[in-house]
């Protein structure tokens, strides 16, 4: 049977970047909120001699993945997995943030996890803002109950969001506690999924030049801050992304498990050396 890729929202930025990378004998499946946005994205792929396959699904709804996952495992078998589907501050309040980011999360692992087997990869895309969190306000007791206590996972995600002052500061908060859980959960799925031979890791981009990537930058002024910390004074571009996205999930990396890769061009170590 042939090898499918599912990427969630791969219609475009780091998604489609990544589609772009991955073998041409491997099956992609491309999915968004809308079939609309995924045409484009398919156009370009199939162009370049990639087999697509497009399909609306929205991560935070259980059963929309569960169905993306019987439609990915009736064209072949299921090898690598891109949940690169999430919402920024700019897009939604703390709740709908924490809804798509965290809960879209569970849901794409918890589910993929039951279609693959030994060789299997899954990759969650986080974001370096995970760092940022207060380890005071970081309480793994509140990730734990992401798999069986959804209502009261969300309930106090956003209690803990809501915490930090300032009018729409919840909903950045969310952003960053939502991708503080991307990492841990990924974490903690690479221990359990090793026993069916499936890898899991989580990639934690910087300030990324999508269209995403830029509105939040314009939004924020924390934002030119991160870019004057790199070490070339630039965000990152799609493309780089992408290419390290499938490079990750290559099979050839088969002992990289467990583990959250920052790829930020240095904005995280750049504060201590930027002056000298």
């Amino acid at each position: 049977m042939a090898n499918v890729c599912v990427i969630t929202g791969g219609g475009s930025g780091m998604g489609l970047e990544t589609a772009r990378n991955i073998p041409k004998d491997v099956i992609l499946v491309l999915t968004g909120r809308t079939v609309s946005k995924l045409e484009h994205a398919k156009e370009i792929l199939e162009a370049e001699g990639h087999e697509v396959h497009l399909t609306a699904c929205d991560v935070s709804v259980r059963r929309d993945v569960h169905e993306l996952c019987l439609l990915a495992a009736s064209l072949g078998t299921i090898r690598t997995v891109i949940h690169s589907a999430g919402l920024s501050p700019t897009m939604g309040d703390a709740e709908k943030i924490i809804m798509v980011n965290a809960v879209g999360t569970k849901n794409v692992n918890m589910e993929f996890y039951k279609y693959m087997n030994d060789g299997g990869v899954i990759v969650d895309i986080a974001s370096s803002s995970a760092y940022d969190a207060p380890g005071i306000l970081v309480k793994h007791q509140i990730f734990e109950e992401a798999e069986y206590q959804e209502a009261d996972f969300v309930r106090h995600m956003v209690g803990e969001a809501r915490m930090v002052p300032g009018e729409g500061k919840d909903a950045g908060f969310a952003y960053t506690l939502s991708k503080r859980f991307v990492v841990w959960y990924a974490a903690k799925c690479a221990h359990e999924y090793a026993k069916k031979g499936i890898r899991v890791v989580s990639v934690s981009p910087g300030l990324i030049e999508t269209e995403m990537g830029t509105r939040e930058a314009e939004a924020w002024d924390y934002t030119k801050k991160m870019i004057e910390n790199t070490c070339e004074r630039r965000m990152g571009t799609a493309e780089e992304m992408g290419f390290t996205i499938a490079m990750i999930a290559d099979e050839r990396n088969g002992y990289l498990s467990g583990v959250d890769i920052l790829v930020d061009g240095g904005a995280s170590t750049g504060k201590q050396f930027k002056d000298k």
